[in-house]
């Protein structure tokens, strides 16, 4: 089964996350960073792109053999899907269209969502702004593990199939742990959905709907690409709690990598997040980061210093008014 992890706890902390302060010293030094806020006008142009590849793609997989529409899924389509999510995520932050415009941004994100097969575009927004907001709240953020999930997911082997299983917990764990009543726009993302999955069905069959569906799944969980869900947050160094990627994958992930940067300044686009460590150089060049997400998840599973207990967690205060 491998080695146990060697913590037992999350690792609590009593002060404000970091991203807040480091923000507002940056933009006092370097108040040209905010005209990088804003939206992407070429975002939706690649974003839909990737939608259109991937309604070319289902055509292709038509007539496929069980072994291939596996390997594509997880090769190509998985990749494109996953890139789609984090697409999704741009949305979320209005940068798509801008704050002006939340309709087209919901909208888009509706879109955007199709290829993925499961509906999540509108219920993602919700629960991520309050990751932003409440980073490290043990109720607020769900993007930390539970207490079962460290506990029961311990050893070498457990980690292993945590990391195969991520997209499940990811997806179930904030309706578990933090349920909130459907918006009208969740249930229209979910009609939305679910006719675009039977139109697919009778169109071009049931391999195409397990291509569209096991490609995201796959590319959430022990996939290179998902090894940015470790390496943002996970403690891979006592007393830090974001890092940053600045490896290539960045290319086909809107530079989701740079997360810091993303943190201290959600209102830029992923396009700009290089400019601003350029900018503010010295405020992330001697931070901790990771080069390669391929390692994250092997450094991840292999260490027992490292595991679902590594995050820095923070009491709740209950939601602000």
């Amino acid at each position: 089964m491998g080695a146990h992890v060697s913590r037992t706890d999350f690792e609590w902390t009593y002060t404000e996350e970091p991203h807040a302060s480091r923000r507002k010293e940056i933009l006092e030094k370097y108040p040209e960073i905010k005209k990088l806020f804003g939206y992407d006008p070429y975002f939706k142009w690649v974003a839909t792109g990737m939608v259109l590849v991937q309604f070319f793609m289902m055509y292709v997989m038509i007539n496929q053999s069980w072994p291939m529409i596996f390997l594509v899924a997880y090769c190509f389509g998985g990749v494109i899907n996953h890139s789609l999510m984090l697409a999704i995520h741009e949305i979320s932050h209005n940068l798509a269209f801008g704050y002006a415009r939340p309709m087209a941004n919901k909208l888009l994100g509706i879109f955007v969502n199709l290829p993925i097969g499961i509906p999540f575009s509108v219920s993602f927004k919700k629960y991520h702004l309050e990751h932003h907001r409440y980073q490290g709240d043990e109720k607020l953020d769900t993007d930390l593990p539970t207490y079962l999930e460290a506990k029961l997911f311990c050893n070498t082997f457990g980690k292993f199939c945590w990391v195969a299983l991520q997209p499940f917990f990811y997806a179930l764990r904030p309706i578990i742990t933090y349920p909130k009543s459907p918006t009208k726009f969740e249930v229209i993302n979910v009609i939305v959905q679910l006719a675009f999955d039977i139109l697919v069905y009778y169109l071009c069959g049931g391999k195409v709907v397990v291509y569209m569906v096991a490609g995201s799944l796959l590319a959430m969980g022990l996939h290179p690409v998902a090894g940015h869900f470790i390496s943002e947050h996970y403690m891979f160094r006592k007393g830090y709690e974001t890092y940053s990627y600045y490896g290539c994958l960045n290319w086909i992930t809107f530079n989701v990598g740079y997360h810091n940067e993303h943190h201290d300044f959600p209102a830029v686009p992923g396009s700009k997040l290089p400019e601003v460590k350029r900018i503010a150089a010295e405020y992330y060049d001697n931070l901790p980061q990771h080069n390669s997400w391929v390692s994250v998840l092997y450094d991840f599973v292999m260490d027992p210093d490292i595991g679902p207990y590594a995050r820095m967690k923070r009491k709740n205060r209950g939601l602000k008014s």
